[in-house]
């Protein structure tokens, strides 16, 4: 009876099934086990080994069964929660090339190893591990510069340093890509800028330690529309060689490293390789920054908003996008609305990691029409429910450099469809930029009024704006802090005769060559101011000084060949603007004056072809008032020409 009941459950089970089909049902297939080498290996090899190696910027190696055992439980948790591999981006709101985000499937299959027993697996499933070259992955770079050795202390926050290195030659150069080495497992990233001006070299040999705590100088910039950036395991590509950037002699490196304290004193010793191309670039990009610098972020604040926008005046194709903020950021987005009402993502992270911003490049890069409205949006977490929040209890903060500061922007790389619309985006993303970032220079000063640079920084700025007014103060402070700076005097007359006050200009520069004898500069300024007051001997010789002092002073040698024409000494006149072309190739009115002095040497067909060639500069920089001079002299050669 007991026999026959229990079969009357199972009947009584199987009755939905008809008759003798349910005798033949086969239970499916147990899943195969999940093993180290023919399910998680692959895996880690394509995702994790790139700075889980020996020897990688990462603590410990996951190549071998025996490493990725001792680690399982990091590696599940940290997966499950997708911190690692560190991907922030979210799919479906943009495409990137080098995506680390695992699948679920992937993060399931790590899981189920890990509660499945950790099985090792065949050893004829294993594939080859991936191998490293112990020198550089790119091959020997054409140049290798070293920063300075740097002592990071055992304990304390995370130290931000700039580091200025100079970059030795004598002819410029053209950099297709580069590889950075960090020398230490201490260095979290770095970014790098060149600073073609002594101003970043000032600010390092001002500190006492190698390179300086503070913020990046304006003068240092990412070169020709490039992004330079590090993070672990990152290696940028090669650019083809038309996508170059130059590199000047006499230009510094400016490297931003983020380093991490380890429990004990290290030694951090980073370099960079450089790949050069053969020749010039053939194509330019250009980047735009979206961001606010007015950000003021009250103690507690959960969900503090910041937005920016940019309306793209021409055609681009967007190749890149870099967001950068500090730690209480939480959610970054960016978007292009197009003119035809459409809307595209650009990049959205519902989880910023300051730890583990990077630069995302696209995989097919896109174009959007002008006319299409670029826009980003931030949303900071200022309260004590953010655990990265530097601060508890919270305090208010506002927009700085430091990393107890915040930041909010997004950069983002294009191209253009021609050299004419890059100059003209160019021209208004720098306006806006700077507009921009004279809220932040003041922001900085109003904490530190003394720092010289930045009071520079902001007059300089406002010089650019249009507002010369504004920029005299700063100066002025910067010449009050430094009473022996002919620098400083000399800063003080370009803003007074920027706005007109030109007694009071020939004073500073009178006072700035006081100081110094051999400024060549201030000797040109002057010279500038005597000419237009009519007193032309006094002109020549002021430019004269001032190119005897400076060879390498274009503008000088421009004015001085410009006062040798008025002159009547054509030949003389030749020989300085033609020195001036070649200290600056793009330089309109150099060549201007130039085709001016063949043409009263009676070397019209050398006149024409100079003069078009300044023709053509002046468009390209929006300059129509002096298109339009040119274009009266260059009819006026031609058709002495045809007589």
């Amino acid at each position: 009876m007991n026999r026959l009941r229990c079969l009357g459950v199972l009947l009584t089970a199987c009755l939905p099934v008809a008759g003798v089909a349910a005798e033949r049902r086969v239970a499916p297939p147990a899943a195969p086990p999940v093993t180290f080498a023919s399910d998680i290996a692959p895996i880690l090899y394509a995702q994790c080994a790139t700075c889980h190696r020996k020897d990688g910027p990462a603590p410990f190696s996951l190549i071998t069964y025996a490493d990725a055992r001792r680690h399982a439980a990091q590696i599940a948790a940290a997966t499950k929660r997708r911190y690692m591999p560190p991907w922030k981006p979210e799919p479906g709101f943009g495409d990137f090339t080098g995506t680390r985000r695992l699948t679920d499937a992937q993060i399931l299959a790590i899981e189920r190893w890990v509660t499945g027993g950790l099985l090792e697996g065949s050893a004829t499933d294993l594939p080859p591990p991936p191998t490293w070259t112990s020198g550089w992955q790119r091959g020997e770079p054409d140049l290798v510069v070293a920063l300075p050795d740097y002592t990071l202390k055992p304990d304390g926050r995370d130290v931000f340093r700039n580091f200025v290195v100079a970059v030795p030659g004598s002819a410029p150069r053209y950099v297709r890509g580069f590889e950075f080495r960090p020398g230490h497992r201490a260095v979290h990233h770095a970014n790098i800028r060149v600073d073609p001006t002594p101003a970043s070299r000032r600010a390092d040999e001002a500190d006492p330690s190698p390179g300086y705590e503070g913020a990046i100088l304006r003068s240092a910039d990412y070169p020709d529309g490039h992004f330079l950036g590090w993070t672990p395991g990152q290696a940028p590509p090669l650019a083809s060689a038309d996508l170059a950037w130059r590199l000047d002699p006499g230009d510094d490196l400016v490297v931003q490293l983020h380093m991490q304290p380890t429990g004990k004193g290290e030694t951090i010793r980073p370099s960079i390789g450089l790949y050069f191309a053969d020749a010039a670039p053939s194509r330019t990009p250009v980047i735009l920054r979206l961001g606010r610098q007015n950000l003021d972020i009250p103690a507690g604040a959960g969900d503090y908003h910041v937005a920016d926008s940019y309306v793209l005046p021409v055609d681009a194709e967007i190749r890149a996008i870099q967001p950068h903020a500090h730690y209480r950021a939480r959610v970054v987005s960016a978007s292009a609305a197009l003119p035809d009402g459409t809307r595209r993502p650009l990049i959205l992270i519902r989880n910023w990691d300051f730890n583990w911003q990077d630069q995302y490049r696209y995989a097919a890069p896109f174009w959007v029409p002008g006319g299409t409205r670029i826009e980003m949006e931030y949303v900071f977490d200022n309260s004590s429910a953010n655990p990265r929040n530097p601060e508890h209890p919270p305090k208010r903060v506002q927009w700085g450099w430091r990393s107890a500061d915040e930041m909010a922007d997004v950069w983002i790389q294009v191209m253009t469809r021609s050299d004419a619309d890059r100059t003209r985006l160019s021209r208004d993303v720098r306006r806006k930029m700077a507009e921009e970032d004279v809220v932040g220079c003041e922001t900085l000063i109003a904490r530190e009024p003394d720092y010289v640079d930045l009071r520079n920084d902001a007059a300089s700025l406002y010089l650019e704006l249009g507002q010369p007014q504004r920029a005299l103060p700063h100066f002025a402070a910067v010449s009050r802090l430094q009473p022996r700076s002919a620098v400083a005097r000399y800063n003080v007359g370009v803003a007074l005769e920027a706005a007109g006050r030109t007694a009071e200009a020939a004073r500073e520069y009178e006072a700035a060559i006081e100081r110094d004898p051999a400024y060549s500069v201030a000797h040109n300024n002057l010279g500038s101011l005597r000419l237009a007051e009519g007193r032309l001997d006094e002109a020549l010789s002021l430019f004269a000084r001032a190119v005897a002092l400076g060879p390498a002073n274009a503008e000088a040698q421009n004015n001085l060949g410009a006062v040798l024409i008025a002159g009547g000494d054509a030949a003389a006149a030749i020989v300085h603007l033609e020195q001036a072309v070649r200290l600056r190739p793009t330089y309109p009115e150099a060549h201007f004056n130039l085709a001016r002095a063949y043409a009263s040497a009676n070397r019209l067909e050398d006149a024409v072809r100079t003069a078009t060639t300044a023709d053509a500069q002046a468009i390209a920089a929006g300059k129509r008032e002096l298109s339009a001079r040119i274009l009266e002299q260059l009819r006026l050669y031609r058709q002495r020409l045809r007589e």
